[in-house]
């Protein structure tokens, strides 16, 4: 397993992050009930990734219900002793009981979640801190004066954000700046074969400024590892088989051309396409480390075989090519232009 530095900070982590959002089996009432996995699969998840050299773990206080996935963890870490072998990594945000302060990025609502993640997750400190997406009813400057009186504290040791719109991440990294307060290290954002937008705003702004990108769902909710097929339905029990507008969003050429240069790229290599698209990522400048979930051992075993699969400079540029997107303008203006970006 390959170690990289998170960011502008001195951590390291492995470039496979395991998330936890599929830990443990809510009820219907969860977003995530019928594509989770039982506590004992969990756990022997967790084991393997271990075993495997994976010291990174994210979760979020939301994973689950009622804060499930943290608790899953947080038993396991405890169990295994395996507390300092791990970066922990969770997110606040979203709503997580009752009122209106039960929500957002405010100073009141900070102090509450992360004490309650802390008791769920059965630790003094958390290693990653994360807003799960900004909050544009709270001034930045009092999110980042809560998170700094936090590090200060020694209940959280960095801090990161994700969902985040490039203006508001770079307004943020000023207000810390011009403050001296605690800044974001990282950014967990949406990025993938299928998803490229981050490239145009976000991935030149975490290069200048230090930040470590972790990409989430980098396999696009399973349609990068080749189980859907055009005109066919989904299989049973897969997530697009439940998410049908999702499905129903990935089914256009651009979407099957991408899957079918996975594919070819993924002969070349002798590997599986999941394998191909996580190293694609992998391959990517300003990218930390990939967050991947897992439902079985089986399906962890696989992904973790991508730490080993180089895709040469031309088989980069297949990739690209295939899952190219229009730009738009200011940016087709620049690239024209400057070509290159």
């Amino acid at each position: 397993m390959e170690y990289r530095q998170l960011g502008a900070s001195g951590v390291k982590v492995s470039t496979l992050c395991l998330g936890a959002m599929t830990f443990g089996e809510p009820d219907a009432t969860s977003f995530m009930h019928e594509v989770g996995c039982d506590d004992a699969t969990s756990w022997a998840i967790m084991d393997a990734s271990l075993e495997a050299g994976i010291n990174f773990i994210d979760t979020a206080n939301v994973y689950g219900q009622d804060g499930l996935s943290e608790k899953i963890v947080g038993r396991w870490m405890k169990d295994r002793g395996a507390r300092d072998q791990v970066v922990l990594a969770t997110k606040f945000r979203f709503k997580m009981g009752d009122g209106p302060n039960a929500s957002g990025a405010s100073r009141y609502h900070i102090m509450q979640a992360v004490e309650a993640s802390l008791k769920r997750l059965g630790t003094d400190r958390i290693d990653l801190y994360q807003i799960h997406m900004q909050d544009r009813t709270v001034p930045e400057e009092e999110t980042l004066r809560a998170l700094d009186d936090l590090v200060r504290q020694g209940k959280v040791l960095y801090l990161g954000c994700s969902n985040y719109a490039a203006y508001r991440m770079v307004d943020s990294l000023w207000t810390s700046r011009t403050q001296r307060l605690e800044r974001f290290v990282a950014l967990q954002a949406q990025y993938s074969l299928v998803e490229r937008g981050l490239e145009l705003e976000h991935v030149p702004a975490c290069r200048e400024h230090g930040l470590g990108i972790l990409p989430w769902s980098p396999l696009a909710s399973g349609f990068l590892t080749g189980k859907y097929r055009p005109d066919e339905a989904p299989p049973e029990g897969s997530r697009l088989s439940k998410w049908q507008d999702r499905r129903k969003a990935f089914d256009t050429p651009r979407h099957w051309r991408i899957l079918a240069a996975v594919e070819a790229v993924a002969a070349e290599v002798e590997a599986t396409p999941a394998q191909v698209s996580l190293a694609w990522l992998l391959q990517k400048p300003t990218v930390t480390s990939v967050i991947f979930g897992a439902r079985s051992v089986a399906q962890l075993r696989d992904n973790l075989a991508s730490a080993s699969v180089k895709l040469s400079a031309a088989q980069m540029e297949q990739l690209d090519a295939a899952s190219a997107m229009e730009l738009g303008y200011p940016y087709n203006f620049i690239h024209r232009i400057q070509s290159v970006w």
